[in-house]
């Protein structure tokens, strides 16, 4: 439906709900209906508003894509997003003007859906008045905001204070396929029970099973879902995480006793037990080394084993997925050089994997896909031999706080927040700190200015000086989209006066605020413009020369500009690229194989990626079904 059709129904359903409601007269949800007369008034004022806003981007989002062929990029997901949330108040306001004055319509319930929906629209509202901003400040083509601060800064107050707890309840995952929106419900709850008994015991095992007798509250009541979603987002420290991803892990099953040798929680190992190498069948032609992600915080290839058994039939090749050693324990760059000597190793070792290594194949997800990438230009730096392709499905590879549309989408996404990605930067960065401090409980927003002033301080300096020595500085900062520097960069602090000078949001609106607010620590190293850590900004020197590089992003990851912007840097220096962005998706899709139609297709996309590396041709499925391959 073209947006201007939208935009009439809404208007036009919206009237329709006003019109029946005042038709009816129920004195007992006399309260529930003079509220929710008031909820539909403020979305046809929302969308008046939007509107304009909207015409406005697709007018222009298409010079922001890769090419014609492949139409992705932040400023069009921004537009999505906004579609979908209309979509559902269209579909429930419809229910409403056709249902109200039944006796068994629930008032209440409806005046709460509603109003969640309402609060989603505005605050999707500010989100395109910051991508304005972004839209009139870059160049031409440009996806992130090229000057120091900036929106950078004001979107980390917004952040701050900004409500986001209408995305994690009653609206939660709308903007993603219908068919996950249980799943990320079944997440969101468990990680709010979890979160509620974190530290009251030792072992994960111990926190788990008493979320499991405190969860229910959280299922009933979805505004408490958000709320305490919200909080835990943006208060507990990199443990949390590391300790709620990692709980789905059990002890590693191998096939073999000789490959759990191979995994150590300190790397991976070099001997191997006697009579490992004897082989029952023919050596393959090609090698899948697989980089699993996590945020390089948590994590193993056990997280991953669904979606990479699944490719090992499919292909008929041995994967080697390698388990590196994780942050902030092993910050920068020690994943790099473990996932680099692994591949090292691979090489010289391949017969030992079934495979001759003829076509030698890196692939990742999310944080394993910059290690794909980083991995190639490190043995391109070192003379070792490169691999045949590289297939990285929605990869974070520029690992700096810049603005971009779709890390807008950091502040509803309820698998990616950005204190959360905040966070994995902070320890992959080895910035020794917590991202954030405590939250303040307040009671009006005067008090947002007497916490603000703190914000973004102190900040780590400094960076590793022998592996700087890798790099050409100058090559480096000429690369840089954002104003750098060699030394230590200079910390960032807001005042309170700021947001009132810069003027985003028209006179006569605000988004909602929170009552939990907290002082976010931005990530600011050298480290983070490395090129070995965002290969985004990494010279021409070491990216010419990289194999064929096919990324796989998604158009509702906070990550997608990423993947945008690497394909075009690798395109206009004639590096062989591919972009494929895949619809209603969130960030870690591949994980999420088994739990829809759209998933598995997501998944074929990078198998047949992976295909064209190999140079295979894909089986019919009557000969896969014999061979035993599906």
């Amino acid at each position: 439906m073209d947006h201007k059709n939208v935009f009439a129904a809404l208007q036009e359903v919206c009237s329709d709900v006003i019109s029946a409601l005042n038709g009816s007269h129920n004195s007992s949800n006399a309260d529930a209906t003079d509220r929710l007369l008031g909820v539909m008034r403020q979305i046809q004022e929302h969308g008046r508003a939007v509107e304009p806003l909207i015409t406005g981007f697709t007018a222009v989002y298409h010079h922001y894509d890769l090419d014609a062929q492949t139409p992705g990029n932040g400023y069009r997901t921004l537009v999505k997003v906004v579609h979908s949330c209309i979509i559902h108040i269209l579909q429930k306001a419809r229910y409403i003007a056709s249902n109200c004055t039944g006796a068994f319509f629930r008032m209440d319930h409806n005046m709460a859906e509603m109003d969640a929906y309402c609060s989603a629209l505005c605050q999707l509202r500010a989100l395109l008045y910051l991508a304005q901003v972004l839209l009139s400040d870059n160049a031409h083509g440009q996806l992130y905001s090229q000057e120091e601060g900036g929106l950078s800064e004001r979107f980390e107050r917004e952040y701050i204070s900004m409500h986001k707890a209408c995305f994690y309840g009653r609206c939660l995952g709308f903007q993603f396929s219908p068919s996950l929106r249980p799943f990320l419900q079944t997440v969101v709850i468990s990680m709010v029970s979890f979160g509620e008994n974190y530290k009251k015991q030792q072992t994960g095992l111990g926190i788990a099973a008493l979320s499991f007798f405190t969860s229910g509250k959280y299922v009933v009541d979805p505004e408490l879902r958000g709320t305490e979603f919200e909080r835990i987002t943006q208060n507990l420290d990199v443990q949390f995480w590391k300790t709620f991803w990692n709980l789905t892990e059990t002890e590693l099953l191998s096939d073999s006793a000789e490959l759990l040798a191979l995994s150590r929680p300190e790397g991976p190992q070099l001997s191997l037990p006697g009579g490992f190498s004897r082989q029952t069948a023919p050596l393959s032609p090609c090698l899948l080394i697989h980089f699993h992600g996590g945020g390089f915080v948590a994590q193993t290839s056990k997280s991953h084993e669904n979606y990479l058994k699944s490719w090992s039939k499919d292909l008929n090749v041995p994967i080697l997925s390698v388990d590196y050693s994780l942050a902030p324990e092993a910050p920068f760059p020690r994943a790099l050089e473990e996932c680099f000597y692994a591949y090292c190793w691979a090489l010289k070792n391949c017969h030992l994997l079934g495979s001759t290594a003829e076509r030698v194949c890196l692939v990742g997800d999310s944080a394993g896909g910059n290690l794909c990438i980083t991995v190639s230009m490190r043995a391109m730096s070192h003379g070792v031999r490169v691999p045949d392709g590289i297939v990285a499905a929605y990869p974070a590879t520029l690992l700096t706080t810049d603005a971009s549309p779709s890390r807008l989408l950091t502040l509803i996404d309820p698998l990616l927040p950005l204190s959360v990605l905040y966070k994995c930067i902070d320890a992959y960065a080895g910035t020794s700190c917590q991202s954030v401090k405590p939250a303040q409980q307040l009671d009006t927003l005067v008090a947002l200015g007497q916490d603000t002033v703190k914000l973004l301080t102190n900040f780590a300096q400094g960076a590793t000086n022998w592996f700087q020595t890798l790099l050409d500085p100058k090559a480096a900062a000429s690369s840089s989209p954002t104003t750098s520097s060699n030394g230590p960069l200079p910390s960032k602090s807001h005042s309170v006066e700021k947001p009132q000078e810069v003027k985003e949001y028209p006179d006569n609106f605000e988004p909602l605020r929170s009552r939990c607010l907290v002082d976010i620590r931005t990530p600011c190293t050298p480290i983070m413009k490395n090129p070995f850590v965002s290969p985004l900004l990494a010279p021409e020197s070491l990216l010419k020369g990289l194999p064929p590089v096919h990324i796989v992003a998604s158009a509702l990851d906070a990550l997608l500009d990423d993947s945008v912007m690497l394909a075009k840097k690798l395109r206009k220096m004639n590096q062989p690229v591919t972009l494929t962005v895949v619809e209603d998706l969130p960030h870690g899709f591949l994980s999420l194989l088994q739990l829809s139609k759209e998933t598995q297709e997501a998944s074929d996309i990078c198998v047949k990626r992976i295909r064209e590396v190999f140079k295979q041709e894909e089986l019919p499925a009557d000969q896969r079904q014999q061979e035993g391959l599906n």
